[in-house]
């Protein structure tokens, strides 16, 4: 008789215990706007719906200060096998521009010269300026863009219903580890206060 009664203590427990984390979860994103109770002049709102401006610039900071930022970006797009690509197409380029406009009363050998200098001058200082380029263009862009605010203006776009969802696709498996743990939690409390009332 004891067991059973210790055990209906540890089912009572186990489901108080799960469905109070289903309700702490719920109150994360829930209500969406302040409810004011009248008698109590107290207010209350989801933590997500109420906070979500913080939220937003916090993610903002994190991204850029510890993920990503305009510098890996740039970085990562333009390697070094691109600067060879640009050099190739602005020694092509540059040659084509020489053969056009140099008269043609100008003989081969002297625009073979001229090309064969071109190259020389592009392979020698080409990586030298590309790169004092690609510097110059990071620095500009730091100052011109930040993924921060990026993100803090995107995730302050979404309306609330969709950042919960994006919130609890991420989150789901760990949402539901956290009501399971309520309920398992709340079953070995149930037992412990079971022997404690029927022994004591």
């Amino acid at each position: 008789m004891s067991i059973i009664k210790l055990l209906i203590l540890a089912t009572v427990a186990a489901m108080i215990g799960w469905f109070t984390n289903i309700i702490a979860i719920k109150l994360i994103f829930r209500p969406l706007y302040p409810i004011k109770i009248p008698i109590l002049n107290f207010e209350i709102q989801g933590l997500i719906p109420k906070r979500k401006e913080e939220i937003a610039k916090s993610v903002g900071d994190v991204v850029e200060e510890e993920l990503l930022n305009i510098r890996d970006i740039i970085e990562r797009i333009i390697e070094d096998e691109d600067i060879s690509k640009i050099k190739f197409i602005l020694k092509r380029r540059i040659n084509k521009i020489v053969d056009e406009k140099l008269p043609a009363l100008i003989p081969s050998s002297i625009k073979n010269m001229i090309s064969e200098y071109v190259d020389e001058i592009v392979d020698s200082e080409g990586d030298k300026i590309l790169k004092q380029l690609i510097e110059e263009t990071i620095d500009n862009a730091t100052e011109r863009v930040s993924i921060a605010d990026i993100v803090e203006e995107k995730i302050n776009s979404y309306d609330i219903d969709k950042l919960e969802r994006i919130i609890i696709t991420i989150a789901k498996k760990e949402l539901k580890h956290i009501e399971i743990l309520g309920g398992v939690l709340g079953f070995f409390i149930g037992i412990i206060q079971g022997i404690i009332v029927l022994n004591f």
